[in-house]
């Protein structure tokens, strides 16, 4: 499946996307902001978890195993290509497939942003979740920062939940992906520097 790797010089990590049900690869809003991780110095993997034959079924849509299996795939690949520590960023139901790779007991992942996403869809792998995740929510998405806050309550890892006012699911609103990106590129930065990094 095809994908789109960039590791700016002096790069502090590398960010795999993992786009979220309708979604893929080239995705404006995902694109946008992995443009503004890459001038922040941070790698980024956009790659489609499906083919276009798969996404016809829609069951395979909401298939969170097989979403992740596909995330753990890439980020296999990923470690062969560097050292760098790795970071998962999800979105919508993209969110619940980071979360589940993330808890394989051998997938050392250094952080998680998780963007209107579906925590909750990953159930009881949360618990085993160790790296520190950042939950964002549209102020105005009230039915999704309901299962955020149920999701954070049942993971154990580091969790902060950050809400961008005035905004709806697809953060479409003026000012709304940005913020996502600049909440993002924070966390980013801030846990791949962290202790222990790199992490592999």
């Amino acid at each position: 499946m095809s994908g789109d790797l960039i590791i700016p010089d002096a790069a502090q990590g590398v960010v795999l996307f993992a786009h979220g049900s309708g979604s893929g690869r080239l995705s404006p809003r995902n694109r946008y902001v992995a443009e503004v991780l890459n001038r922040a110095g941070l790698g980024t993997l956009l790659f489609d978890l499906l083919t276009s034959e798969e996404e016809a079924d829609r069951a395979n849509v909401f298939d969170i195993g097989l979403l992740a299996d596909r995330l753990l795939r890439r980020t296999g690949w990923v470690r062969e290509q560097t050292d760098l520590p790795i970071g998962y960023f999800g979105a919508s139901t993209g969110a619940a497939a980071a979360l589940w790779a993330a808890a394989e007991p051998d997938n050392a992942v250094a952080a998680i942003v998780s963007r209107g996403g579906r925590p909750d869809l990953a159930g009881k792998r949360l618990a085993a979740v160790r790296a520190p995740t950042l939950l964002i929510v549209g102020g105005r998405d009230p039915i999704v920062i309901k299962l955020n806050e149920d999701a954070q309550r049942r993971l154990r890892a580091e969790t902060k939940i950050t809400v961008v006012p005035g905004a709806t699911h697809l953060f479409e609103e003026p000012g709304a992906l940005e913020a996502v990106a600049e909440h993002a590129g924070d966390w980013f930065a801030t846990h791949f520097a962290g202790p222990g990094a790199p992490l592999r």
